[in-house]
């Protein structure tokens, strides 16, 4: 037993290998190169609502220190295992407010894992495929129309509006909707509805065609997705 333990001990001393300068110097200007593509790309294609621009700037260092810390441990096995016992106790905690964020999070990542392995043309493979398909349906985007699901609430007063007229225009605006509430009393009428808007003006255009019902209307407009 004091001889496998021994042996094992050897093992772990004798595994590690010197680090290539000129292989981390190629990987890192790699590294910079894709970085800077990707933030350019994110800041261009993503669809969040955040800063694109201040969020961006954090994919050069995640991906870089990804490779730095790959580069270093993939040499001894034992900075391997003291690798994971460091993350078991440290916990990295951020607000990503959209999935979209965490998917080029993760592809940042993904970069310095592969550069840190030395895994340069697959990682360039990999990246330009990546590039073409977010590329692709950026452009394709502009070609069809958005179609954005809205909550339409409307409020009248009673007698100067009827669920028969008020249907009439949505339909004309909107086409397509689903009426969702309706409540009358002897002072109001307030109907809700979902409809789809692939064009602002129409929010617009519906807003003009129901001020014939008199200065008591009120129309909202609300996004589907906040509830």
């Amino acid at each position: 037993m004091d001889n496998r333990w021994n042996l094992f001990q050897k093992f772990l001393i004798t595994q590690e290998q010197q680090i290539s300068v000129t292989d981390f110097l190629i990987n890192s200007a790699v590294i910079i190169i894709l970085s800077i593509i990707l933030e350019y790309t994110y800041i261009k294609c993503a669809r969040t609502i955040s800063n694109r621009k201040q969020f961006a700037g954090v994919f050069l260092l995640i991906a870089f220190t990804t490779m730095l810390i790959i580069s270093i441990v993939k040499s001894s096995l034992a900075l391997s295992l003291g690798l994971v016992g460091a993350l078991s106790i440290v916990r990295f905690r951020a607000a990503i407010k959209e999935p979209e964020e965490l998917a080029y999070l993760f592809l940042a990542i993904a970069l310095g894992l592969g550069l840190g392995a030395n895994q340069t043309i697959i990682v360039v493979v990999a990246f330009t495929i990546a590039m073409v398909i977010l590329w692709s349906r950026h452009f394709l985007k502009f070609k069809r129309l958005p179609h954005q699901n809205l909550y339409l609430n409307f409020t009248a007063k009673s007698g100067q509006a009827s669920l028969e007229d008020v249907l009439s225009i949505v339909k004309e605006v909107f086409g397509k909707y689903y009426l969702k509430r309706y409540d009358e009393n002897g002072e109001f009428i307030e109907a809700s509805f979902v409809v789809d808007s692939p064009k602002a003006e129409m929010l617009g255009q519906f807003k003009k065609k129901v001020e014939k019902f008199g200065d008591t209307v009120k129309v909202s407009f609300v996004e589907s997705k906040s509830f």
